[in-house]
């Protein structure tokens, strides 16, 4: 993987060039990777966020994610900060204030019910918004979908996540686990819409998503 990271790096400009064309020339890699990841998900993952929305009443599932996104509004602040962007750093600054006090913990999102809207950022979006082109596709084992930008963004922004501050590994390897279940429990609802060939839609999905979010939005219509 190291190897993979350090050739997208070091390509040069007439390869980037091409990467616009084709935004998945690692194809016959990434396959592979992605197969590894859906089975891997298919018997572990999946089976566990389907076991976790059955058993567990939709209010303790609304304060689990509640709380994780509110510990997330650290990095969107980050990041906001990173953009320039003093609007959505005032809205995310007063996120965390709101839930972490009245929303105890972040479990309720008092923020939201105000019409504060949660931004979603991170060092991947912020390095687009300075310039950086996203490089080709690249699926990450275990990770999954990303680009070459993205993979390398990935490190900054652990720093302003929580693990990294907890020194009790139980503790903090609990808390891991349990923000993994969540975030995959909410995306069971999603795999009803793919169709087709799965990997070449969670590709193109994840290309333009990523796409929208770096531009905030401002996309050219092809149509």
């Amino acid at each position: 993987m190291a190897c993979v990271l350090a050739t997208a790096f070091l390509a040069p400009v007439a390869a980037q060039a091409a990467d616009d064309v084709n935004p998945d020339p690692w194809a016959g890699f990434n396959r592979p990777v992605f197969k590894f990841n859906d089975t891997v998900d298919t018997y572990t993952l999946k089976p566990l966020a389907q076991g976790y929305q059955k058993i567990t009443p939709q209010f303790v599932q609304d304060g689990v994610h509640n709380f994780f996104q509110n510990i997330g509004d650290v990095t969107n602040l980050a990041n906001d900060i990173f953009q320039a962007k003093p609007r959505a750093a005032g809205i995310d600054t007063a996120r965390l204030i709101f839930n972490t006090t009245f929303g105890l913990l972040g479990v309720i999102d008092v923020g939201t019910k105000m019409g504060l809207q949660r931004n979603d950022e991170d060092f991947g979006q912020t390095l687009g918004y300075w310039g950086v082109s996203s490089g080709p596709y690249l699926v990450l084992p275990f990770f999954g979908p990303s680009t070459v930008r993205d993979a390398f963004a990935k490190y900054p922004d652990t720093y302003t996540a929580p693990y990294r501050y907890v020194n009790d590994v139980p503790v903090r390897n609990t808390a891991f686990g349990i923000n993994l279940l969540d975030t995959r429990a909410n995306l069971l609802s999603s795999e009803k819409l793919i169709n087709g060939d799965r990997y070449t839609f969670v590709r193109n999905a994840f290309l333009q998503n990523r796409e929208f979010k770096v531009k905030d939005g401002q996309v050219k219509d092809d149509f």
